[in-house]
């Protein structure tokens, strides 16, 4: 069913986005009016519950809460913090602590970030996309070529801190800005905890012990015995943003451009690793005939300019501001939509995104401002920078060189969907989107339910 799902909504969205667009170009300054404006300090919270077989069951809390002050810049904030725990029966869990707020120091932005996230089952499909081959049944325990469930996982533990500051670098607008910062990662990467994972399960269901892909990049030294088992990393960023969008959680016009040229030098961590990234984004956002229909699209590129990066730190995209748990790629929520994440890992990459935005039903619900909105998008991206690999079959005793490696057929990874969104006093957005793989070696499909637009 989940196939011909997308379809058929996408079908109904533009039979009947046309009635609903004439009817929202007369009701816009109706809602607006209607609209509350909201003063202090309100919040939205909502249960962090999901299931994975291997993972199991996750359950836990997120809210956000939002300083209005007196209300006169409404739906800006003052002050924004976010705070996050979850669970897994199997151990996995996000803490994080976030606050924003353009307030706490005059003139400037300043973003926080402290978090400990634990992954008993982080994805890793090897690097440089579809260089790297991607077998199904392996992770299929239906299938007569099935090897486990978490083939391709390996275990993830990370304690972080990120910082970023920005400020007006001219006096009469705040458009145009400087933006600096720095991030702490401490990374703690093994194989992943077969036995842990096997607790209260039955025979039949339990996972066999077999070395996972990680296993092997290890052993034939794929991935380097100095960074196999994880590092401590900071790097130091700094950048220049442009932006003109008229208001950020879900801007209707304007642009938002970023260069940003971040360094971990070896003596701020554990003195292994040394390198340089440059990492550029821009975002347009034009409105299509109401302020309610948007199309909205995003292009970036990310390379290493000096120095070899951890293996563990090449998924990572620089951020500017850190929205979300994590900011890494190619694939998943965050990037590239119904393509399995961590997919499409180089030492280059570039990707882009397109949304058609709707707002299609605003009201007042016991005294809150809430919106139903939709979203059509289409994703795509590719490395365009390959990690080295100097694996032979020499190296791999008895796996076969063509079952793992596919050199030189990387190309463009593209994904497609529609979403649904749900907003709260403008600010507080739940988020779900579903994705579809157009190409089976990325997988088949996702359903992301997270906060907030994609950007």
């Amino acid at each position: 069913m989940k196939e011909h799902l997308a379809p058929i909504l996408i079908f109904i969205f533009f039979l009947i986005a046309p009635y609903q667009l004439a009817a929202q170009g007369n009701s816009e300054q109706n809602q607006k009016e209607k609209s509350k404006i909201k003063k202090g300090w309100t919040f939205g919270a909502l249960p962090v519950i999901s299931f994975d077989t291997d993972i199991g069951f996750q359950y836990g809390l997120l809210a956000n809460f939002y300083n209005y002050g007196d209300g006169s810049n409404y739906p800006e904030y003052r002050q924004s913090i976010y705070l996050e725990w979850s669970r897994t029966t199997k151990g996995s869990g996000i803490n994080r602590f976030y606050f924003d707020s353009e307030h706490l120091i005059p003139n400037v932005r300043l973003t926080a970030d402290v978090s400990y996230l634990t992954e008993q089952a982080m994805q890793f499909f090897g690097f440089n996309g579809y260089n790297s081959v991607y077998n199904a049944a392996w992770e299929d325990d239906t299938d007569p070529e099935y090897v486990s469930r978490v083939f391709y996982r390996h275990d993830r533990k990370i304690f972080r801190i990120m910082t970023s500051f920005q400020g007006s670098i001219l006096k009469d607008t705040n458009k145009f800005r400087w933006m600096a910062g720095f991030a702490y990662y401490d990374n703690t990467i093994g194989s992943v905890d077969i036995d842990r994972l096997n607790k209260g399960k039955d025979e039949d269901n339990k996972l066999p012990d077999v070395d996972g892909l990680y296993d092997k990049y290890v052993q034939w030294c794929a991935i380097m015995p100095e960074d196999a088992t994880g590092n401590k990393t900071t790097y130091i960023k700094a950048g220049l943003v442009y932006d003109s969008r008229d208001f950020e959680a879900f801007p209707t016009k304007g642009i938002w451009a970023e260069a940003i040229y971040s360094y971990a030098p070896g003596f701020l961590g554990d003195g292994k690793f040394d390198y340089s990234k440059l990492t550029l984004w821009f975002r347009h956002y034009i409105s299509m005939a109401s302020k309610n229909l948007i199309l909205a699209y995003r292009l970036s590129y990310q390379g290493t300019m000096s120095g070899t990066v951890p293996f563990h730190m090449q998924p990572h995209i620089v951020p500017t501001v850190m929205t979300a748990a994590t900011s890494q790629g190619l694939g998943g929520s965050k990037s590239l939509r119904g393509i399995m994440r961590n997919r499409v890992v180089g030492d280059g990459i570039v990707f882009g995104n397109a949304e058609l935005r709707w707002k299609f039903l605003q009201m007042v619900v016991f005294n809150q401002n809430l919106y139903l909105g939709t979203n059509l998008f289409a994703d795509v991206g590719r490395v365009v920078d390959e990690i080295e690999i100097d694996v032979s079959q020499e190296d791999m005793g008895e796996d076969s060189f063509d079952d793992y490696f596919a050199p030189k057929t990387e190309d463009f990874h593209l994904s497609a969907g529609l979403g649904l969104k749900v907003g709260l006093n403008e600010n507080f957005i739940l988020s779900i989107d579903y994705g579809l793989a157009t190409d089976e070696h990325d997988g088949k499909s996702g359903t992301y339910v997270t906060l907030n637009w994609l950007y």
